[in-house]
C-alpha cells in the first residue's frame, strides 16, 4: 500500500495547527494551504482508507440526523400543547 497520501496529511496537520496558533492574515493563508493539502491527500490515500472514512462519516451522519429529528418532534409536540 503506497502511502504518499501522508506528505500532504502531515503537511495538512502542521498547517492547520499553524493556523490554530496564529492570529495573522498569514494564519488565514495557511489555513486555506491545510485544507488544500488535506483534500489532496485524501484523493491520494488507498481506497481501504477512503472506503473506512466514508463508513464513518455515514454512521456520524445517521445519529446526528436522528438527533435533528428527534429535537424537531419536541419542539412541534410542545408547540402543539401550548396551542390546546
Amino acid at each position: 500500500m503506497p502511502l504518499f497520501f501522508l506528505i500532504p496529511l502531515c503537511t495538512a496537520l502542521a498547517t492547520g495547527y499553524f493556523f490554530k496558533k496564529s492570529s495573522d492574515e498569514i494564519a488565514y493563508i495557511a489555513g486555506v494551504f491545510a485544507a488544500i493539502s488535506l483534500i489532496f491527500s485524501l484523493v491520494l490515500a488507498p481506497w481501504q482508507i477512503q472506503f473506512g472514512l466514508l463508513i464513518i462519516v455515514l454512521i456520524i451522519t445517521k445519529k446526528l440526523l436522528q438527533e435533528n429529528e428527534s429535537k424537531q418532534t419536541e419542539v412541534i409536540e410542545k408547540q402543539f400543547r401550548e396551542t390546546k
